[in-house]
């Protein structure tokens, strides 16, 4: 490996980064003329609920915490005026079908039972996805895990439900800014499982202040003694603007080192347990229910983002709101969202020209611990990748994160080149997404 590459650079869930959307010039396209040309057979389908009980230190999701004077139902209000505009701009020439579902935020179990039951029937009624016969996906916490509100999301179709637990071990939810306890988090787990939900994913983190080898060996051991069907393994981030950015110093190759080194004693041990690797973050136990795409599936072109974080991809156009992580700045575009009529317009986001579309479909291929077909690539673009980023793979193949044993016709990361996600990923950022995010002024 020629030289020192920090491993953690950033976390490529999304190429282009939202980071790199701006305002369109006004009045902003046409949601009708955008999706005229797309493929509308296999939609993904999105909901966001920007709102938690309480802000983790890590966190710079696009969320609030709290939602005063039934702020809640002003904001599924401006969801139904915003699900309908979209399927309307949708059109019926062709048939539209979706083939997954997935509620985000935030934490969309912050909604009481009804409201959960209403999430549904916006998707449902408005949109016209059968929950109960396509994947669908909603992410919870620990303390808005309740029976009731679980009772409704099993009884509407969810297949995976993804608890964002992060540590079992008290001291370590306190570094983070994540005030719970081991026992309501194994409560919650057990009603969870009550409700016969098909997929358990828990959500853990390596990299705490103060977490050792013996105490990250505690939270997997506890996570393993679930039984879930995916485990993510996040590294920990400190990022502008979060709780831990006010109280941390910067990091430094120590930290990275760490890291490093727990993340490989973290799969390791869940290899040794018989989970298969899908990617750096995801571990998925064998016969687990297929959910349809794995991670990074959410840059898939054909997704219907609804809700004020929420992303939409065509093929040329990628677009969403405003985006910040200032808490005042969040309530200020969470209020506009919810006091905006009219959604059949984009307002912010940015064109994917084709140069973009190879290098997120390289990204969101390359990073899965399974590979990409070569075949795959020249039957999209008309190329090999090998002559489109000649100088990023062969970097790559120098500091040994290519897998020189893997099949033919297939181009794979070696085990470090998994571990080195984040570092490999931005590598294929191009100039004009890096100039961009550059120039964002944090909010």
């Amino acid at each position: 490996m020629t030289g020192h590459v920090r491993p953690y650079r950033s976390y490529v869930y999304a190429y282009p980064h939202k980071t790199a959307y701006r305002p369109l010039p006004e009045p902003g396209p046409a949601l009708r003329d955008l999706w005229r040309d797309e493929r509308k057979d296999a939609l993904s389908l999105y909901l966001h609920i920007p709102f938690c009980e309480v802000r983790c230190g890590f966190c710079n999701l696009f969320t609030r915490i709290g939602a005063p004077d039934e702020l809640t139902g002003r904001y599924l209000d401006a969801l139904d005026r915003q699900a309908t505009a979209v399927r309307d701009a949708l059109g019926d020439t062709a048939p539209v079908r979706f083939a997954n579902a997935a509620f985000g935020g935030g934490t969309p179990t912050f909604l009481e039972a009804a409201e959960l039951e209403r999430l549904c029937d916006i998707a449902e009624k408005r949109m016209g996805a059968d929950l109960r016969a396509i994947p669908l996906s909603v992410e919870a916490s620990p303390a808005t895990a309740t029976a009731d509100r679980l009772a409704v999301l099993a009884e509407r179709g969810t297949t995976r439900l993804s608890l964002g637990v992060q540590s079992f071990v008290d001291e370590e939810a306190r570094a983070a800014v994540r005030p719970q306890r081991r026992a309501d988090v194994d409560a919650a787990l057990a009603r969870i499982r009550d409700a016969r939900i098909p997929v358990l994913n828990i959500d853990l983190i390596y990299g705490i202040d103060g977490q050792t080898p013996a105490s990250w060996r505690t939270s997997l051991d506890a996570a393993l003694a679930w039984q879930p069907e995916e485990l993510y393994l996040y590294p920990l981030y400190v990022r502008p603007l979060t709780g831990l950015a006010r109280r941390t110093a910067v990091t430094d190759r120590d930290w990275d080192e760490q890291r490093l080194s727990l993340y490989r004693q973290g799969r390791d041990h869940l290899l040794a347990h018989g989970y298969e690797q899908v990617s750096m973050r995801m571990f998925r136990r064998p016969g687990a229910p297929a959910q349809g795409p794995d991670d990074h599936a959410c840059q898939t072109d054909g997704m219907i983002g609804l809700g004020c974080g929420a992303r939409s991809y065509t093929s040329t156009l990628h677009y969403s709101f405003d985006y910040a992580v200032d808490m005042g700045h969040i309530r200020a575009i969470i209020d506009a969202y919810t006091g905006t009529e009219d959604f059949t317009r984009a307002v912010h986001g940015r064109y994917v020209d084709g140069d973009e579309a190879r290098r997120r479909h390289l990204l969101q291929s390359l990073l899965q611990a399974r590979g990409m077909p070569l075949a795959d690539y020249r039957d999209r673009f008309g190329a090999e990748p090998y002559d489109d980023f000649p100088a990023e793979l062969a970097a790559f193949a120098a500091r040994g994160w290519l897998d020189d044993d893997a099949p033919d016709g297939l181009l794979r990361l070696s085990p470090e080149g998994l571990a080195h996600s984040d570092a490999l990923g931005p590598e294929l950022f191009s100039a004009e997404v890096r100039a961009a995010m550059a120039a964002y002024a944090v909010k």
